[in-house]
């Protein structure tokens, strides 16, 4: 099914130079390669959705560890690295 869409004047310009630039052959190109950068997006949005929803379950039923905790065991971890780079 065809679809015409108004991209407006700054982005019909952008679309003309990528395909005038052989960057892709035709206007058509450019747009559904523009469709699956937001099928993409989307999917990462919805992938960050979970995991948040996810903390937040764990932190509703206090699966949590106390910030001064973590922090002092990312900082032996560093600490352990860079004595091993040494």
């Amino acid at each position: 099914m065809a679809i015409s869409a108004d991209l407006g004047e700054v982005l019909e310009k952008v679309v003309t130079d990528l395909v005038e630039n052989g960057r892709y052959n035709s206007k058509s190109e450019v747009l559904r390669e523009g469709v699956r950068l937001v099928q993409e997006r989307e999917a990462r949005h919805r992938a960050l959705d979970a995991m948040l929803a996810e903390a937040q379950e764990d932190i509703d039923a206090g699966r949590v560890y106390p910030a001064e905790d973590v922090f002092a065991e990312l900082r032996a971890l560093v600490e352990a690295k860079i004595n091993k780079a040494s």
